[in-house]
């Protein structure tokens, strides 16, 4: 090989690396590239998310919601996840057992909400 032709492909291969390396930077950094496994967890996050607002609105609209309240209120906090499986708010329509953390969540949820008074 040429000693010209020998440079060319040294800084042809420099420049190939570099251009990847400043592409991926970008790309992760700014551009809203994710990996696989940040995606999964981003979509784990709004199922629960979208699950909990359904158990929120399951407990509110039950019939006797005026009395679920005082009684989650009268539950000391470590036992009322264990309240909203029992009541079966946890669960989603048509499923037989609730997803994990689903009650802590909607615990959680209808903590803020009562809080608000909506």
């Amino acid at each position: 090989m040429k000693p010209e032709t020998d440079a060319k492909v040294t800084y042809g291969v420099w420049g190939f690396v570099a251009g990847a390396g400043i592409a991926m930077t970008i790309g992760f950094g700014w551009g809203g590239w994710t990996t696989s496994s940040t995606t999964q967890k981003m979509s784990d996050e709004a199922v629960l998310t979208s699950q909990v607002a359904i158990c929120v609105a399951q407990f509110m609209n039950a019939p006797s919601h005026k009395t679920q309240i005082k009684v989650f209120q009268g539950t000391e906090s470590y036992q009322r996840s264990d309240l909203i499986e029992k009541g079966g708010w946890d669960k989603m329509p048509g499923q037989e057992k609730a997803a994990w953390g689903v009650a802590s969540a909607c615990v959680a949820g209808l903590e803020a909400r009562i809080k608000t008074g909506v």
